[in-house]
């Protein structure tokens, strides 16, 4: 196997060093969040680091970057405390992807690309429309990482919204039948294949444990 230590990243050219560290944590999620300026203006935000925090309280984190430049997406946020996050089927990838340019606050990213907004009743900030899971977001706190400046944002979930067809009678949401792709590293989006479901594991009874007993 090819390996690599801390001298080598310090001497990669950045690109390289981007792509190689991007893709060494493994898949991510494709997510697109959606929020809305006090003064009404509309964004929407392609995020690969949207990560489950727990269930009891529905809570939902993702990374934002520092913020010594305008970060239109966590400004908004901090702004209304509300926003949205909305999975990325096989159909909209492109334009999802375009949404990492970086457009000034007054311009959409909606208006940029063939992604529809859509609103739903108690919710001020714009869903992706035909996104198979939507989600309607408030915000709870923020953690700043001193190593690197990077932000955590943590939500509660308000709504839920999910496409019938996909959601099962356990409860499971069955992205793959969603279309819903992964991203490997920062540009490469993947479309993941359904492979089995397993029971709760629980520890296996050997021959010593039973004589121990």
């Amino acid at each position: 196997m090819k390996s690599f230590n801390t001298l080598d990243f310090n001497n990669m050219e950045r690109l390289y060093r981007i792509n190689l560290i991007n893709s060494a944590s493994g898949f991510k999620s494709a997510n697109l969040i959606g929020t809305k300026s006090k003064s009404g203006h509309s964004n929407v935000a392609i995020i690969s680091s949207v990560i489950h925090l727990g269930s009891d309280p529905a809570l939902l984190g993702f990374v934002s970057r520092p913020v010594s430049v305008r970060r239109n997406t966590y400004d908004n946020i901090k702004e209304t405390g509300i926003y949205t996050i909305n999975h990325v089927h096989e159909g909209i990838i492109e334009d999802a992807h375009h949404t990492s340019a970086k457009y000034d606050a007054l311009v959409s990213e909606f208006s940029m690309t063939n992604l529809k907004e859509e609103y739903k009743s108690e919710c001020d900030a714009p869903f992706v429309k035909g996104a198979p899971v939507q989600i309607k977001m408030k915000f709870l706190e923020e953690v700043k990482l001193k190593l690197n400046g990077t932000i955590m944002i943590i939500g509660e979930i308000q709504k839920l919204f999910v496409e019938y067809g996909i959601l099962k009678k356990d409860g499971l949401i069955n992205l793959t039948e969603g279309k819903v792709v992964a991203i490997n590293g920062l540009d490469h989006y993947t479309l993941p294949q359904s492979k089995k479901r397993l029971p709760y594991q629980r520890p296996k009874i050997t021959n010593q444990l039973v004589k121990e007993s």
